[in-house]
This record gives C-alpha cells, sequence and structure tokens, in this order.
C-alpha cells in the first residue's frame, strides 16, 4: 500500500508540473497497487493483470469502485503503446488528469480500509 500512496503522491507533483500524461499513469498505477495489496491481504493472492476492473471485482468491490477502476484502465495501455493513444489538446490531457488522480483516490481510500478490516 506504501507503493500506492507514494504513486498517488507522484500523479499530484506531476498534475502540478504539467506532465498531464505521467499524471494519468501515476494514477492508474496508484490504484493497481492499492488493488493487489488488498488482494495479497485478503488471501487472494497476486493476480497478474493490470487491468483493474478484473481486480475490483475479485475483490467483490461496490459499483462505483469498479467504475472509476474501469475509468483508469485506459490510462496503462495509452501509457505503454503510444500508438492507441489518443491525441487530446492540453486541456483535455488536464481534466484526464484531474479525473484520474480523484478516481485514483477513491480506489486507494476504499483499499485502505479494506486493509483495516
Amino acid at each position: 500500500m506504501s507503493k500506492a500512496e507514494s504513486d498517488l503522491r507522484h500523479a499530484r507533483n506531476a498534475l502540478e508540473d504539467r506532465d498531464y500524461e505521467w499524471s494519468q499513469l501515476a494514477s492508474q498505477q496508484a490504484a493497481e497497487k492499492a488493488l493487489k495489496a488488498v488482494c495479497i491481504a485478503k488471501g487472494i493472492g497476486l493476480i497478474r493483470t493490470h487491468d483493474l476492473t478484473i481486480l475490483a471485482r475479485k475483490l467483490k468491490a461496490p459499483k462505483g469502485i469498479i467504475e472509476k477502476s474501469a475509468l483508469l484502465n485506459p490510462f496503462y495501455t495509452s501509457s505503454r503503446y503510444p500508438d492507441e493513444m489518443n491525441v487530446m489538446d492540453e486541456e483535455l490531457n488536464r481534466t484526464a488528469a484531474h479525473d484520474a488522480i480523484s478516481a485514483a483516490e477513491e480506489v486507494v481510500s476504499w483499499s485502505r480500509k479494506q486493509l483495516r478490516t
């Protein structure tokens, strides 16, 4: 979970630095690491996927967390495979980074609560 928290800090810092694509990827990574931490803690084990909806569903997460996970999924692929990236102008990239951080914050917060139960 500490790595998820670190990635979330990086996402916020990248947003401030106007490095929007990095902010989006760091947000996705924060959520992925948080969900995987819960999978491990709950005895499900490490699921080797980058698909956050698979992880959230495996954890029987609420619908809102599954939706936030789905919102974050494309940021992993677009960072790894630039030919699949939709070219967005700076304002759209900034908005997407804000949305990604917000979604990641919710997923990480939910995951933190799961580790306490």
